[in-house]
């Protein structure tokens, strides 16, 4: 199969979910459509013959971050998990902010992208780099997600029991 094909494709599933997050209004048809854009990311990364980028957006964002955004969404909601319609008032105030990232987009795609000074790093590298000078702040962030999680429970608890 052709490579523009797939990119195409890949492309198309990964907008189009994109638009159906924001479009959705169920919080668990957030979530799930959410998880479908970044797997067509991870797609693309792999066109982009970068899998170790790839295997790690699988892996913490698809993985990780969906499930425990699913997890917070069946645990602290109370309402049916409906989000509320914004009409066209709601696509008025969003029309500025759809404006400017494209004009973001255009403006970097017409800048031809950055400069690289050195070689590229490696997943060892990478990985040495989480694993030694980054391990504070990862260690900080899972803290923060546990007590995200606990938080959540504890305000989906019903008063009488």
């Amino acid at each position: 199969m052709s490579d523009w094909f797939m990119f195409s494709l890949l492309g198309l599933v990964t907008v189009g979910a994109s638009v159906q997050v924001v479009r959705a209004t169920d919080l668990v048809h957030v979530v799930l459509w959410l998880a479908l854009s970044l797997v067509g990311t991870a797609g693309l990364y792999v066109l982009l013959d970068a899998g170790f980028l790839a295997a790690i957006q699988l892996l913490l964002y698809t993985g990780g971050v969906i499930t425990l955004m699913l997890f917070a969404v069946m645990l602290a909601r109370r309402d049916g998990g409906a989000v509320p319609a914004g009409g066209s008032a709601g696509t008025l105030r969003v029309l500025p902010v759809v404006i400017s990232l494209l004009v973001l987009v255009v403006l970097a795609i017409l800048g031809g992208g950055a400069k690289l000074g050195t070689a590229p790093v490696t997943p060892q590298q990478l990985g040495a780099t989480v694993m030694d000078d980054l391990m504070l702040p990862f260690e900080a962030l899972s803290a923060l997600l546990t007590a995200a999680m606990v938080g959540a429970i504890v305000l989906s608890r019903r008063k009488d029991a």
